[in-house]
């Protein structure tokens, strides 16, 4: 019954995007249209945009002013697109409603003749907005920053304040957190909102001024002070220059947004990527970011190769203990990257000290062990069975292999155990990216371990002490 109403519930689901595609194919005149239009979200209309033909989205760009067609873009995946569909008048208009960080960016993706003719004819103050913004580099602090924030000069008391909240209010809607500042802008401290709004008259601003407050440089990189500030649940964290005056502020959204490319960062590395693909990326730098790991690999693969080939004779004289090669090599790897994600994990707080760091060996390793025996017993009993009640082997021989894979198995589980987590800790100590210790890195290393264990235990058991 409850699956059920859960069915008749997303059936019932307005379909948006189809009833705005509708709308803007209908022969309702401008204002009405508009108004309809309106009454939608902007997600919703920018998700519809894609089902238009260029013809239907230019009536759509007529239809809504500046700062209505800027929120619809803000949530478009293919803004840079719909830009390029704009007059020359209609993209001024628009890059100074997106937010300054947002605009920045799509001209810093324009073609150069193009981006210097829209600079110069956005207005004086957006221009310097943008130009500040585009002056820092893509991985540093200030070209993240929003200058959507409001600043109370400091001694204004609480009426002066309430009084420069008003006047900003305005053009800043990034009200919650306001912040104090000198005459020469050097950040004195953050005020909220609400504190703000019950202080009595002649309450002192600094009584309801918070000085310790969380910040960040303009200039320094994303990845430097992320796990710095990540965690603080403050709505903005203010971004200061080289004199500490505050010229912007890094609002939660763009944090969090910082956050998810930071995660995608790390999962293509563990990818074996250098950086996050793209949909509309070249081939050849999609190409570039994978090949130099996949010549890594190939050698090391070759290498693992080689090592198999020297147990030639062994598989020669018994070809059934080829049958378990895969459940090994598997296993390993799989234990492998498990370790592999959790230190990478670890290793992302820069305040886990080199005790902690062995604590995290020595967890890995035990948790490896008890696995690895585990698991060993438990494939010895099911090989050995296999081999001697489906295959009709001989019972020594069935219980000698089952033995071998069971050791095998414990040995290479613990041993991946520890190559997953002691590798990327050698890639940091070297000062190198701990994610670079990627997971087909990883898997390859431990196809190694898996292999000598293995096939070594077989040659030593079976043939030198059992002569099989």
């Amino acid at each position: 019954m409850h699956e059920k109403m859960v069915l008749t519930a997303a059936v019932r689901r307005p379909d948006y995007r189809t009833e705005i595609a509708a709308l803007l194919r209908g022969t309702l005149t401008p204002k009405p249209m508009r108004e309809r239009l309106l009454a939608y979200h902007e997600n919703d209309i920018a998700a519809a945009m894609e089902l238009l033909s260029r013809e239907e989205r230019n009536r759509l760009y007529g239809i809504l002013d500046a700062g209505a067609l800027a929120g619809v873009l803000e949530y478009s995946g293919r803004l840079d697109e719909y830009m390029e569909e704009l007059s020359v008048r209609k993209q001024v208009d628009v890059l100074s409603q997106l937010e300054a960080a947002t605009a920045a960016e799509v001209l810093q993706r324009m073609e150069k003749t193009r981006r210097n003719t829209l600079v110069e004819l956005l207005d004086r103050e957006v221009r310097e907005e943008v130009l500040l913004l585009s002056s820092f580099g893509e991985d540093e602090i200030g070209s993240k920053m929003s200058t959507n924030f409001i600043s109370i000069p400091a001694g204004s008391g609480v009426r002066g304040a309430m009084k420069c909240l008003i006047q900003q209010a305005e053009e800043h809607d990034n009200i919650s957190t306001l912040y104090v500042v000198e005459e020469d802008g050097v950040l004195m401290g953050a005020i909220e909102l609400k504190k703000l709004i019950v202080a009595r008259e002649h309450t002192p601003l600094e009584a309801i001024t918070r000085t310790s407050y969380p910040y960040v440089y303009a200039g320094e990189e994303v990845d430097a002070c992320l796990e710095r500030i990540k965690d603080y649940s403050e709505d903005s964290i203010p971004v200061l220059d080289g004199e500490n005056r505050l010229r912007g502020v890094l609002t939660s959204q763009e944090l969090a947004k910082l956050v998810d490319d930071a995660l995608g960062e790390d999962y293509a590395r563990l990818a074996g990527l250098s950086a996050e693909e793209d949909l509309r990326e070249p081939l050849g730098r999609s190409i570039g970011k994978r090949l130099p790991w996949l010549v890594v690999l190939l050698g090391l693969g070759l290498a693992v190769s080689g090592v198999v080939g020297l147990f030639e004779p062994v598989v020669a004289r018994l070809a059934i203990v080829v049958s378990f090669q895969s459940l090994i090599l598997d296993m390993s790897g799989n234990v492998g990257t498990q370790s592999l994600a959790v230190t990478i994990r670890v290793l992302m707080d820069e305040a886990v000290g080199r005790e902690q760091k062995w604590f995290l060996v020595r967890k890995e390793a035990r948790v490896g062990l008890a696995n690895g025996l585990i698991l060993g017993v438990l494939s010895t009993t099911l090989v050995g069975a296999y081999l001697a009640l489906l295959k009709g082997q001989a019972p020594l021989l069935a219980c000698s292999v089952a033995l071998c894979t069971g050791l095998a198995l414990l040995c290479s589980i613990l041993l991946s155990s520890l190559a997953g987590t002691v590798i990327p800790m050698a890639f940091q100590r070297l000062r190198v990216d701990p994610a670079v210790a990627s997971g087909p890195l990883i898997t390859t290393v431990n196809d190694l371990i898996a292999v000598v264990s293995y096939y070594g235990l077989v040659w030593v058991f079976l043939t030198r002490v059992l002569h099989v």
